[in-house]
């Protein structure tokens, strides 16, 4: 510990506001807790809740950092009391409730995983928030089953890509994804959809009808609003929709009768207020049934950009633009 910094850059939000919130500033390397490790940062994944975060609208839960970020890869340098499965000098990949953007972070020693191998930091900072989201509610909340069919919203987004390629490693019988441009439903084809709809062109109900009668069954989706009842009309019998996020409104107007013929499920869940335990539970999964995907190359994190830690204003510009194809990440 002795040859670490006492401080460190780490981008704070000096208001609520736009990207131009985002500002270098000063802080003391913190010190790795009960079960806890700290890795110097090489990565850090930029995720639409640091935008959130930034505008006001997702204050971090109480005791995380105050500082964004959800996702690191690095190098640990130093180990807490009662940690024991790492030691100094290995390059890990980790989730974090914060705290992300900065050049040290500590991470719960549970929520880490070793960087797979032939993957590069920056592919490695762009796995936790998409790969734990994605593993939890498609697979383990919806119950996607080899043999199925499956509809993801925002095929291009960094949650989108990577259910799309998990849903197609894991043997889903078909899948159907949305999104905004022709390009990106390009992008979307070529890593594994079977049908990608246009949404500002074409309505992605009367498309997946047309296709597969029988419907969809499961759903994975962050648009809500009137996206709602359309899922609702979209899926099979005994179908499965999970709410991650809400891009529209959070207060819909649904026809339930639908939920009764079709005897369909609704759930939906929230990463970052979970416990240690259940993020370490998630980890030890994706560790059995996903990192060997990665390590084989089966499956690879997509990356649009990356950005100088210094310049995470610009990188949360991109996202908020929505042309970004996939993950964006800061460097550090």
């Amino acid at each position: 510990m002795s040859d670490l910094p006492a401080r460190m850059t780490v981008i704070g939000i000096s208001q609520p506001g736009g990207p131009e919130m985002l500002v270098p500033e000063e802080r003391p390397v913190p010190q790795p807790g009960e079960g806890e490790i700290l890795v110097k940062v090489a990565a850090a994944g930029v995720n639409r809740p640091d935008v959130m975060q930034r505008k006001g609208h997702y204050p971090p839960p109480p005791g995380a950092s105050d500082i964004p970020g959800l996702e690191i890869a690095g190098e640990i340098v130093a180990v807490g009391p009662g940690a024991t499965r790492w030691k100094l000098g290995d390059k890990v990949t980790a989730l974090v409730a914060g705290g992300g953007y900065a050049e040290y972070c500590v991470v719960p020693e549970p929520q880490a995983l070793p960087v797979p191998q032939g993957l590069s930091m920056v592919e490695a900072a762009a796995l936790p928030e998409t790969f734990f989201t994605v593993w939890h509610n498609v697979f383990e909340r919806g119950g996607l089953k080899a043999g199925e069919t499956f509809l993801v919203h925002g095929g291009s987004s960094g949650i989108g890509t990577v259910a799309i390629m998990l849903a197609k490693a894991l043997g889903a019988s078909r899948i159907f994804t949305t999104a905004g441009t022709a390009e990106k439903c390009e992008v979307c084809r070529k890593l594994g959809a079977d049908v990608a709809v246009n949404y500002k062109t074409e309505d992605f109900v009367a498309v997946i009808k047309a296709d597969t009668p029988k419907g969809v069954d499961v759903i994975l989706d962050m648009v809500g609003g009137d996206y709602v009842d359309r899922n609702y009309d979209v899926a099979a019998l005994e179908g499965r929709i999970v709410q991650i996020a809400f891009q529209t409104s959070p207060k819909v107007t649904i026809d339930l009768r639908r939920i009764m013929h079709k005897r369909l499920s609704h759930t939906g869940s929230g990463l970052r207020p979970r416990s240690v335990a259940d993020k370490g539970k998630m980890a030890r999964a994706l560790e059995q049934t996903v990192w060997p995907l990665l390590a084989a190359g089966k499956v690879k994190p997509v990356i649009d950009s990356t950005f100088p830690l210094r310049e995470a204003a610009a990188a949360h510009a991109r996202m908020e633009s929505s042309e970004h194809i996939g993950k964006i990440v800061l460097t550090i």
